[in-house]
């Protein structure tokens, strides 16, 4: 017989916050200060499902509801790349993911889909992804040994001899440095960003657990990158960059600055978050940081739910199309497409 599972709002009870800061493998994405970015941003409604009534927390499955015209689903989490159902007992971790899925059978909700690891079977594997995480509990000279001689300590040595210079914070006016970046990123991809709220929202929840990282040249910015803290692990969650300046090494020399940084501050481990399987650039770009590369495999309910799929013509169109763009309209597209997505 399955233990009984309670709900709970993770912003209303601190026991919550509790839980996450002792379980080992809770991540930035479990916090709450994700879940208020997600809620400010995009009204979604986080909650908690666990087998514990009163008391301590024993186990918990956090999800948001994605409620809108487009999309009817169930998300552990939205816009994360990994977490996990935190239960250390099989039979609790069946009980919870059994009860998440178990909302989709009155037809309300369409979908379940749990973005991490869970042991059981209750859930379908989904989409696979690569995931990089760096070890930092090494001496500089020996997290540096291990980059790619060329592709990344020959970048960095480049960055260092071009004059190239970092600042680091979290203002305003570095928040839209980076934006400018990303959006210049994203173009190339033909994928609009998300909405600069967004990242408004996150430096507001997470304050200074959240750094944004930008590399100039004279007074040009050429890359830029935005990290998250959460305990012993620091977490690269999105970057951006000006093409016409690649050769120079501003990316690279950003991370080997987060990395020093990280360490400084007590950081055991840089978590680079997931990639496409089918993104070899990207995961190239992280295995010459020498970090290690796992597989990560979400989950998700019914087993028929649509994968992601790579897009096909009329895909490959549209992106073509959202690239030449205006920024407004760009950005536009942005604002309203993420709410359905999350």
């Amino acid at each position: 017989m399955n233990a009984p599972v309670h709900t709970m709002d993770p912003l209303a009870d601190r026991r919550w916050d509790a839980f996450v800061a002792r379980h080992p493998r809770a991540s930035v994405f479990h916090g709450r200060h994700w879940l208020e970015a997600l809620q400010r941003t995009y009204g979604y409604r986080p909650f908690v499902l666990t087998t514990t009534d009163a008391g301590p927390l024993a186990n918990g499955l956090v999800a948001c509801e994605v409620r809108t015209t487009l999309a009817r689903r169930l998300v552990s989490l939205p816009f994360s790349d990994h977490a996990d159902v935190l239960a250390d007992d099989p039979a609790h971790e069946s009980a919870l993911c059994e009860a998440l899925a178990a909302r989709t059978r009155d037809g309300h909700w369409r979908s379940v889909e749990v973005r991490g690891q869970a042991h059981q079977s209750a859930l379908a594997a989904g989409a696979t992804y690569a995931w990089h995480v760096l070890d930092l509990q090494r001496t500089p000279d020996e997290i540096f040994g291990a980059f790619h001689p060329s592709s990344t300590r020959r970048a960095i040595r480049r960055a260092e001899r071009e004059g190239l210079v970092v600042e680091v914070g979290r203002s305003e006016a570095l928040l839209g440095e980076f934006f400018a970046l990303l959006r210049q990123a994203r173009r190339r991809h033909g994928v609009p960003p998300q909405p600069l709220a967004w990242f408004r929202n996150l430096s507001a929840s997470f304050g200074d657990r959240l750094s944004v990282y930008v590399a100039r040249k004279a007074h040009d910015p050429v890359a830029a990158i935005l990290t998250l803290r959460a305990g012993t692990t620091l977490v690269y969650k999105y970057g951006g960059s000006d093409a016409r300046h690649h050769a120079l090494g501003g990316m690279p020399l950003l991370f080997w600055t987060a990395i020093r940084q990280a360490r400084a501050d007590g950081a055991a481990r840089l978590d680079l978050g997931r990639s496409d399987l089918d993104q070899p650039g990207l995961i190239a770009f992280k295995d010459h940081l020498g970090a290690e590369q796992r597989r990560l495999t979400y989950l998700q309910w019914p087993a028929a739910a649509t994968r992601r799929q790579p897009p096909g013509a009329l895909g490959r169109a549209a992106r073509r199309l959202l690239a030449h763009l205006p920024d407004p309209l760009f950005d536009l597209t942005g604002r309203l497409a993420y709410r359905h997505l999350g």
